[in-house]
């Protein structure tokens, strides 16, 4: 048990990662993604299905593009062994709430997140 207990505190460090990253720092990006991750979502017609350096190319252009009032909270952090799920409720990125569901895995010793499936459960994108 107390194995498990680290294994889903070192996950939250992960996506916490991913937080901090998403708030502008990429390079805490590139930390918590497997450089072969993906990303699946769509808000809206715009589809994101996408390999997850795409999504760190976009904050690297756009570091404040989270914006000031971006919040979040982790829902759910669950793992088995090597493998593990998580879920991150994003409410004001960009001016959308999502809901994220991270698939992560212990590889070579330490975890990363695998692949970001997302929902945009609210808001809009701003006009370009």
């Amino acid at each position: 048990m107390k194995d498990q207990l680290q294994d889903i505190a070192d996950v939250r460090a992960v996506i916490q990662l991913y937080i901090d990253g998403a708030s502008g720092d990429f390079a805490k990006l590139k930390e918590a993604f497997h450089p072969d991750a993906r990303m699946f979502g769509h808000i809206g017609d715009m589809e994101t299905y996408v390999p997850i350096g795409d999504f760190i190319a976009m904050v690297e252009s756009s570091p404040g593009m989270a914006g000031a009032d971006y919040t979040c909270d982790v829902r759910l952090v669950d793992v088995a062994g090597d493998a593990g799920v998580a879920v991150l409720v994003e409410h004001d990125f960009a001016g959308c709430d999502f809901v994220d569901y991270f698939t992560v895995a212990r590889i070579d010793g330490r975890w990363w997140i695998t692949n970001k499936t997302y929902a945009h459960t609210g808001g809009s994108l701003p006009a370009h």
